[in-house]
């Protein structure tokens, strides 16, 4: 038995020789974007490639020709598309599911292996890091019973994926939303949430809701004109 994971996410590494030790399998651990390749696949014979984390666009040649599993943070198929962590709490949605579902042509429209309860409370890092470790026990549960997916069933709905200019919490209505930005996007590698005054920029992290008001960690930048 031969697993490879997939996952530009550092995190998702330090879980290779649990796998391995639970279910006899071999991993193999990939994390560069050339390597998700027909070529290199079929070098490596697997017969589970898993993507816990991972922010490209898989190649046809590769899903179409091995049994590829993404793993998606919505209850499928409501919440399709991208950055679904963001969207669901920016809508007020705390509490998901994590879905295991079969890579195909249409974007998190694949056939369902399961699915896990998840919640959304904490900081984005946070969050990431107990998605993963759900992602782990699902990876090993696949391996060790091989189910057969089921087509999902349900209304759909599909996410906008969204962009750095999003993070703009000078709009907002409520301290309560304000928090919820702040830490959706509390995240290594994610474009913080920010004000923008003039020229100065204000880029906020760590924060906590207190009675009234937030405390946050802020790194204010001074900026060119040209790039306000």
């Amino acid at each position: 038995m031969h697993t490879v994971i997939v996952s530009n996410r550092a995190w998702n590494r330090r879980f290779v020789p649990e796998i391995e030790a639970r279910t006899g399998a071999k991993v193999t651990y990939l994390e560069q974007r050339d390597d998700v390749s027909q070529k290199k696949m079929t070098l490596l014979s697997p017969d589970w490639v898993f993507f816990p984390h991972w922010s490209y666009i898989i190649p046809a040649e590769v899903y179409e020709n091995f049994r590829c599993v993404v793993f998606h943070m919505t209850d499928l198929p409501f919440g399709r598309g991208g950055s679904p962590l963001q969207n669901l709490i920016a809508r007020g949605i705390y509490e998901t599911k994590i879905t295991a579902l079969r890579c195909v042509k249409e974007l998190d429209a694949g056939p369902i292996y399961a699915k896990r309860p998840f919640s959304l409370w904490g900081s984005a890092e946070e969050i990431y890091l107990r998605a993963g470790e759900i992602t782990k026990e699902m990876m090993i549960e696949l391996v060790q019973e091989n189910p057969v997916p089921h087509a999902q069933t349900g209304e759909e709905f599909t996410f906008k994926r969204r962009t750095p200019e999003d993070g703009d919490i000078g709009n907002l209505n409520s301290l309560s939303q304000v928090f919820d930005y702040i830490r959706m996007l509390d995240a290594d590698g994610y474009p913080p949430a920010f004000l923008q005054m003039n020229h100065l920029r204000m880029e906020f992290s760590r924060a906590s809701l207190k009675d009234g008001f937030i405390l946050a960690d802020v790194k204010i930048t001074m900026q060119e004109e040209e790039d306000v």
